[in-house]
């Protein structure tokens, strides 16, 4: 169980502290609004993926092991395509900007909707998350609700964290960023690598 825990709060890690729609939203709205009537915006993935989650729910779990294990081995290469991608944004001067999304009214439903148009949930959930909320039910339903609740859990503490921040100081500095970047994209890297040996052995968890 231990390893669905990591599994499931490093990809959140990766996935919320690197620069993205939602992100930039919710610190644009931060900075804008203040920290009070942005923070329920963070509980924004909690919506938006619902339908996400039922539809990988019910192909995922009709798929044959050799399917399966086929997304496992593309999830992992996916994984190192964001690991590279997230290193490459260390090489720009300037990851952020907090006063690129016109003013709005920050609310979850806004972000809600943000995340939705976002692809990157369809791509997580289908090649990485879905097959291993699939294999993690296999060897126990707590497995399976241990991996989406660390998910959620630190993706929501993260973005929570990211909104006072913001409000609070306005930007993060850019040593700050960069540190985040860097630690995603080592995570996000290691989880890959794992994820493509695991592919090839059969009882691996």
């Amino acid at each position: 169980m231990l390893y669905y825990i990591f599994l499931g709060g490093g990809l959140a890690f990766a996935a919320s502290v690197q620069p993205g729609p939602l992100q930039t939203f919710l610190l644009a709205r931060a900075a804008a609004d203040g920290w009070k009537r942005t923070l329920p915006a963070a509980f924004a993935p909690l919506l938006s993926d619902g339908p996400i989650v039922l539809l990988v729910f019910f192909v995922l779990g009709r798929l044959p092991f050799a399917a399966q294990r086929t997304l496992r081995v593309a999830g992992g290469l996916f994984l190192l395509y964001l690991a590279w991608a997230a290193f490459r944004k260390l090489r720009k001067p300037s990851l952020t900007s907090l006063n690129d999304n016109p003013r709005g009214t920050g609310t979850m439903l806004q972000a809600a909707m943000v995340n939705v148009l976002n692809p990157n949930p369809y791509l997580s959930w289908a090649l990485v998350l879905g097959p291993a909320v699939v294999r993690a039910w296999q060897y126990g339903p707590a497995n399976a609700i241990a991996l989406i609740v660390a998910f959620y859990g630190t993706m929501v503490a993260m973005l929570a964290g990211f909104i006072i921040l913001a409000a609070s100081a306005r930007q993060l500095g850019q040593r700050s960023q960069h540190a985040l970047v860097f630690a995603a994209a080592l995570i996000l890297a290691i989880l890959g690598l794992y994820q493509l040996v695991a592919s090839f052995l059969p009882r691996a968890g």
